[in-house]
């Protein structure tokens, strides 16, 4: 398991990032300019659909502004940032990468919101929180890096309250090998792809009951074939992020969606007693 989360650590290694970033942003005003979640979505919404999936997610889950809530998988914080300035909420972020977490304080401080967004690094298998802290836990474009399925949703049962909801939003197997490189894996070691229901047999074995499962695969579809028609990404954009190969790894993955070696799902869970 230690070389895995080391293969997957350094696929988004990042280093320097926070330097490109201040670099990039300076296109939208000097340092001490507050930015807004939305003036950051091209950069930080690491997911299919990008904002509308964080947005379309929180919704289902039923997120308001008395919740805690933790972003598994946090990136460089913008879901976490953009629940916050949306709902009042407080999100906790926790990523594999430091340089992703390094970059997602700083955005937060552009941002002027780090009395309600915190993110620390740490591993989605131990996560460091007490059992019962959360009201709601997101996982978006994650779980794929992740071999231990059973662990990984067993720890977002342990930190959700009785009742709490796990939402999550990933990209599942359907039919043959997907073509790589793609976002979260440039080479098959690092990428553990489940089907749609495999996925949630092995949430609800954790203890957890389902409200809503959904495939958006045409949506997700849909959205990329607009990407592709609309030419240039905007300025700036997940390439300073993931580096210059970036393009390559998005255009595969719509490619695998188009070909329908992949899908998207969304779903939402409860977390029910574990002794059920």
């Amino acid at each position: 398991m230690t070389d895995i989360a080391d293969g997957v650590r350094d696929h988004y290694l990042a280093n320097g990032l926070t330097e490109r970033l201040k670099t990039a942003l300076s296109v939208l005003g000097p340092e001490d300019q507050r930015l807004t979640p939305e003036q950051l979505a091209s950069l930080d919404q690491f997911h299919t659909l990008g904002l509308a999936a964080t947005a379309g997610l929180a919704k289902l889950a039923g997120i308001s502004a008395d919740m805690s809530v933790l972003d598994v998988g946090s990136g460089i914080g913008g879901p976490a940032r953009f629940l916050a300035a949306t709902y009042g909420c407080r999100v906790t972020g926790i990523d594999l990468s430091k340089p992703f977490v390094d970059a997602a304080r700083y955005l937060t401080e552009r941002t002027g919101s780090s009395g309600q967004v915190t993110f620390e690094t740490g591993s989605a298998l131990e996560l460091p929180f007490e059992a019962g802290r959360f009201d709601v836990v997101l996982l978006q474009h994650v779980a794929m890096n992740i071999a231990d399925r059973a662990g990984l949703y067993s720890e977002i049962r342990r930190v959700l309250k009785l009742g709490g909801r796990f939402a999550t939003f990933d990209v599942v197997s359907k039919k043959g090998e997907p073509h790589y490189p793609v976002p979260w894996a440039r080479t098959p070691d690092i990428s553990f792809l489940m089907t749609a229901n495999t996925t949630r047999e092995a949430i609800e074995q954790a203890g957890f009951h389902m409200l809503a499962f959904q495939d958006d695969s045409e949506a997700a579809k849909a959205w990329f074939t607009a990407l592709r028609a609309s030419g240039a990404p905007p300025s700036p954009n997940l390439g300073v992020v993931m580096g210059p190969d970036f393009a390559q790894l998005s255009f595969n993955l719509g490619r695998n969606l188009l070909e329908d070696r992949l899908g998207i799902l969304t779903a939402v869970f409860e977390a029910a007693s574990t002794n059920s």
